[in-house]
């Protein structure tokens, strides 16, 4: 591996002194360098006209929900084999060519359902990565070579009580700190380890643990980590773990909720499937939150607002764009959660119908669960589509009706575009001519 790896680096480098404008514009953690779902790069192609986009290039894995991360060149993904044993597997590619890098591999056996693989992003950072299984494997790598710095069991160290699904809440890292949702006894539903040495720094709240992944913000000119667990919507201390303030959140049926936070402003969005929409104000003169509404309807079928699955939303201009319980996308008035326009041709209608959503310029690129993807303008005016391609195939396990599906979030790096299905990983070109 070293060898190999060595043989590599010289090429590497001259790409990234080649590229180094664009390679600016990575994809480092779950819904990009913000974790907002903002894409900046420009150069990118006006519209989608042919049926299909070409890749780049396409390499074999295995299966799972893991969304691509691209970091310095390389592209980070998870997965996992149940032949000749259950492991779960962190790879490591070259973005240019998707030739292997590395690929680190540990036993796990799974005990949830819809078991495909694992749920989140590898988070990178100053050149290590961070990478959470789906029943609770943390690991700490170094992201060129892949040596591993610390691992942890987390589920037999702090006795986890796993979501129906697995753990699908991404790593984040603020500054000295890696910070997991785990859902752990003992008060540790949200744990700060150090990301150097992989020890407890901090442990919070005492709830089960949600899908959502953290984020991080500022309010009243501190940062401050929004954790959307199965009982709160809390603002954590990002470097103790200390709870700033909290709202009760009470799930209707179930902990569903899966779409990550939405901050605009002093505006702060959750939606959840069964119970619907929430929209809170964070004061901004002290640390602490206020609720403006919360809007939900009578079942799955007769929503209000808005009753997100896995799509997490945009809110910008006063408006909420997201999609439904069963694929409907929607405009909203943030002020009041009111419909404004509704549009049903970005998914075909199916229960948790998902189209994951991402923000360049006054575009939005939409990927659907078909492997299309869409670029359309959405404003209060209504949808507006540019063209659509398919991207990949669907795969997997089978969803009510629906053969497969494409649940994985995309990256979006290099003027290229990165998704993957439960057998292959592929890269288009999205760059203008």
């Amino acid at each position: 591996m070293t060898s190999a790896f060595n043989q590599l680096a010289l090429p590497l480098t001259l790409t990234l002194l080649l590229h180094a404008t664009s390679l600016a514009a990575d994809w480092p953690q779950w819904r990009g360098p913000g974790r907002d779902g903002l894409w900046n790069e420009t150069g990118i192609v006006e519209n989608l006209a042919a049926p299909t986009l070409e890749p780049r290039w396409t390499a074999p894995i295995g299966a799972g929900y893991s969304g691509p991360t691209v970091a310095a060149g390389r592209v980070y993904v998870m997965d996992r084999l149940t032949q000749p044993s259950e492991v779960e597997r962190i790879h490591c590619l070259d973005w240019e060519t998707g030739r292997s890098l590395w690929t680190r591999s540990y036993e796990c056996r799974y005990r949830i359902e819809f078991p495909s693989g694992p749920r989140t992003s590898v988070t990178i950072v100053d050149g290590h990565g961070y990478a959470l299984g789906a029943i609770g494997h943390l690991v700490g790598l170094h992201a060129e070579s892949g040596n591993v710095l610390w691992s942890r069991d987390l589920s037999n160290e702090y006795e986890l009580a796993l979501p129906r699904w697995g753990l699908a809440a991404s790593p984040l890292v603020c500054g000295d700190v890696v910070i997991v949702m785990i859902g752990g006894a003992d008060g540790a539903c949200v744990v700060g380890f150090d990301r150097r040495s992989g020890t407890e720094k901090w442990r919070a709240l005492d709830d089960p643990a949600s899908y959502a992944s953290p984020i991080l913000v500022r309010q009243a000119g501190r940062d401050v980590v929004i954790c959307w667990t199965g009982a709160h919507v809390a603002g954590l201390d990002p470097e103790t773990g200390r709870i700033y303030w909290k709202q009760p959140y009470h799930p209707s049926r179930m902990v569903i909720n899966i779409a990550t936070p939405v901050v605009h402003g002093d505006s702060l969005f959750l939606t959840d499937f069964f119970a619907g929409s929430f929209m809170f104000r964070m004061r901004q003169e002290a640390l602490d939150v206020e609720s403006l509404w919360h809007r939900s309807g009578k079942n799955e079928h007769k929503t209000d607002a808005l009753h997100s699955l896995m799509c997490t939303p945009q809110l910008r201009d006063g408006h909420i764009y997201g999609v439904d319980s069963y694929g409907q996308l929607r405009c909203l008035d943030a002020t009041t959660g009111n419909r404004i326009w509704e549009d049903t041709t970005a998914v075909p209608e199916a229960r948790w119908a998902n189209v994951h959503m991402v923000r360049n310029g006054e575009r939005t690129w939409l990927f659907n669960e078909l492997g299309e993807l869409i670029v359309a303008r959405m404003s209060s005016q209504g949808y507006q589509e540019l063209g659509r391609s398919k991207l990949i195939e669907p795969s997997g396990d089978r969803v009510g009706e629906r053969e497969a599906v494409c649940w994985s979030h995309p990256a979006f790096a290099y003027r290229h575009v990165f998704a993957r299905n439960d057998g292959t990983l592929v890269c288009a070109s999205l760059e203008a001519k």
